[in-house]
């Protein structure tokens, strides 16, 4: 017994002046997140292995402190990091026969979390043991016991409480209640066996237990205890993790952080204030959901998104559609069912929560094609068909995933500032963010650009142009001859440039090009921010048949919102590290600073002018229901309704919507920019230019009006370029230019 005794305190005096030294507790810095947030402050994003807020002990609530150690160490503070007491204890639970018990505390768990592996060996319980007594001798209880409510593990990729709080509760720490404390800290002892997200009625019955030992210990009183028990908690369990979508935002700050941080970005934590307001973003969020589902209704039910066997044995069949349902994720309100039972007047189906829901009436509509018996096998609803729903009020309705796919962005027009970005209409589907990465042919809203560029060699609007059919043969492009239509297949003859782009008229656009010059309009165009070699010096230019993606056109189409200034739009304001200190702060190009002008005030003036008659008169009507008169933009189609755009601004706010298909095809004969995605900016810019004053714009100096027509002073009617291919006879100037046309691509 003696020589036991003996050796054992030789080992202790072994192995005590080879433990690690404290430097990773006595100076605790966990890895913290990247974090990003909305301009108002909105956590909007958040990147790293370990999600953590680090809560000092003094801002960590008494109850969820009092949680932790009536189920984890109730005698954390009389202790000296080894409780004699409770392995006793734990010792006679155990040979008697109950459930196993441990005995380890708070301390040991901090020791065994950050210097020891989990093995159950002698050995390491030793260490263990000899690290608690050095833990309790270097630091305060209270730091342990933060070190522990910081570091501990709590299931769905938290890191101590007050993150868990924020993942499980949608809440700070400070604002839980005794209910919610319990049930976080029953977590500590098996994150995802009792986890309330993946296992409620085992997280529910832990909880209990914790809340009873509450009241056992007298943290809590016998009021306390009976509305704890009672309480109905509110566990996040939604797709989307955060308060607003704006996944797509999220993402591209991450890779434009990672790119200047490396590694670092996930585990410094940084923290990144965005430029996107979330008022704006759900705005637009809505907004492009609604117009691509609008799309959708107008071209039918395809058919289930698939089809599974349902076992004949009950649970066999929640099982297997438990497993297939995994397979086809939320898309916000848009969830998956398995139909279990289906007629032309009734669907049965049955949910990932294992609801079965019932859908008839108006709920059918949409795919009442696929009820029939006379439809095909690939699209009719059957039993075991995976069908998308969606519930209006408490009715559900069927409705499908579209194929179609759409961007949306906004920014400020006098510093570029983002305000909602939208890359398209499911993050979780399709990471491809359509606003930065999509390049896409943007048919006639590219005209103002060309327009913009004639007002400075000699036209005016009033300058009248042929609106008549104008063809080139195979000799004139050097490849195939081209007959190029207006959309709608009429032609007005001679009208004024204004009417011109007001009805979107190609032959005219293509006329302004030819005088010009295809080479001019490329290089004029290059100062809104398009790339010369994405929009080829042809003919086919006027027509808007290069490449652009959504972002360029919103920063080109607020130089004429701004009278004349180049903003690039930007995303991040400002990026902070964990202790608050500046990294990085945005210096925005603003409007107003004359080395940002990239054309005339008068040329600003003068589109603007003319884009609001677009809304007023012409393409873009649709807009009037704004009943403002302050706003402009220009719809764009581009041949065989491919893509469908909408440019369009307030003085203050630029956005841009764009619809089509990630394989370019035919969007339907009828579908336009004006019918497709100026509905969706109309949506947004109604909740977001709601109150804002009216502004209208002063006449700059060196415009004179004649007959209710502007003009550049020094082109006055009579002056300038008063027509254009009414006389039908080519200048010598048209003719350089059809010579220069080479491999016309429409």
């Amino acid at each position: 017994m003696i020589a036991g005794a003996l050796m054992l305190g030789f080992m202790l005096a072994m192995a005590y002046p080879n433990l690690p030294a404290l430097d990773s507790l006595t100076d605790y810095r966990p890895k913290i997140p990247l974090r990003i947030y909305s301009a108002d402050n909105v956590l909007i994003g958040e990147f790293g292995e370990e999600r953590r807020n680090l809560a000092r002990i003094q801002d960590i609530p008494d109850v969820m402190k009092k949680a932790v150690l009536a189920i984890e160490d109730d005698r954390f503070y009389e202790h000296g990091g080894v409780d004699y007491i409770g392995i006793l204890r734990a010792t006679i639970h155990n040979v008697t026969g109950g459930a196993r018990q441990g005995a380890s505390t708070i301390t040991q768990q901090v020791a065994r979390n950050f210097f020891l592996s989990s093995e159950q060996t002698f050995k390491r319980k030793l260490y263990e043991v000899l690290l608690a007594w050095k833990i309790e001798q270097n630091l305060s209880k209270d730091q342990i016991l933060e070190v522990y409510m910081n570091q501990i593990y709590l299931g769905q990729r938290a890191y101590g409480f007050s993150s868990a709080a924020q993942i499980y509760f949608g809440k700070r720490l400070q604002d839980i209640s005794a209910a919610e404390a319990a049930m976080l800290a029953g977590l500590p002892k098996a994150p995802s066996a009792y986890n309330p997200v993946a296992n409620p009625k085992r997280a529910r019955v832990r909880q209990q237990y914790i809340l009873q030992r509450m009241f056992q210990l007298g943290y809590l009183t016998e009021a306390e205890y009976a509305a704890a028990k009672d309480q109905v908690l509110r566990v996040k369990t939604d797709s989307n993790e955060f308060g607003v979508h704006a996944e797509y935002v999220s993402e591209m700050v991450r890779q434009m952080v990672y790119d200047q941080f490396k590694e670092d970005t996930y585990t410094r934590g940084l923290t990144v204030h965005t430029t996107i307001t979330k008022a704006d973003q759900d705005a637009a969020y809505l907004a492009l959901r609604q117009g691509v589902m609008d799309y959708e209704k107008r071209h039918g039910y395809r058919g289930p998104e698939a089809y599974m066997e349902i076992p004949a044995a009950k649970e066999e069949a929640d099982d297997a559609i438990e497993v297939e349902l995994a397979e086809h994720g939320d898309s916000d309100d848009m969830v998956a069912a398995v139909v279990l039972e289906a007629s032309p007047k009734h669907v049965k189906a049955v949910l990932a929560s294992g609801e079965e829901i019932n859908i008839t009436g108006q709920g059918l509509t949409f795919a009442a094609s696929a009820l029939s018996e006379k439809a095909a096998p690939n699209r009719r609803i059957k039993r075991g068909a995976i069908i998308r729903v969606v519930q209006e009020g408490q009715a559900w309705s069927i409705t499908q995933m579209p194929d179609v796919e759409s961007a949306f962005v906004a920014a400020n027009t006098q510093d570029g500032a983002i305000r909602a970005l939208v890359g398209g209409f499911d993050f979780n589907r399709n990471k491809f963010n359509h606003v930065t990465q999509a390049w896409r042919q943007p048919g006639s809203s590219f005209k103002p650009f060309i327009y913009s560029a004639s007002l400075e060699k000699g036209l005016s609007p009033g300058t009248l142009i042929n609106d008549s059919p104008i063809s080139f043969d195979a000799g004139q492009t050097g490849g195939q001859a081209w007959e190029p239509k207006n959309y709608d297949g009429k032609y007005d003859g001679p009208i004024t440039m204004r009417k011109a782009l007001t009805k979107s008229k190609n032959m005219v656009s293509i006329r302004i090009l030819q005088r010009i010059g295809a080479k001019y309009g490329q290089e004029y165009a290059s100062r809104f921010g398009f790339e010369a070699e994405k929009n080829p010096a042809y003919l086919t230019l006027a027509l808007g048949a290069g490449a652009v993606t959504p972002l360029q056109v919103a920063g080109a189409y607020a130089v004429f919102a701004n009278g004349g200034y180049k903003v690039n739009p930007y995303i991040i304001s400002k990026i902070t590290d964990a202790s608050g200190k500046v990294l990085s702060q945005a210096s925005p190009d603003r409007a107003g600073e004359e080395a940002n002008r990239v054309i005339d005030e008068r040329n600003a003036f003068l589109m603007d002018s003319m884009l609001k008659d677009v809304v007023k008169f012409g393409t873009a009507a649709k807009a009037l229901s704004l009943k403002r008169p302050d706003i402009a933009g220009k719809t764009g189609t581009t041949n065989d309704s491919v893509d469908a755009w909408f440019a369009g601004y307030h003085p203050k706010v630029v956005g841009v919507a764009w619809i089509g298909f990630d394989q370019p095809k035919n969007l339907g004969n009828k579908e336009t920019g004006g019918g497709l995605a100026l509905p969706i900016w109309i949506s947004y810019m109604q909740k977001i230019i709601k109150g804002l004053p009216l502004e209208e714009r002063a006449v700059p100096d060196g415009i004179v009006q004649v007959n209710g027509e502007y003009y550049y002073a020094e082109n006055p009617p009579g002056a300038g370029v008063r027509s254009l291919g009414t006389d039908e006879r080519p200048n010598s100037e048209e003719e350089k230019t059809k010579d220069a046309v080479k491999n016309e691509l429409f």
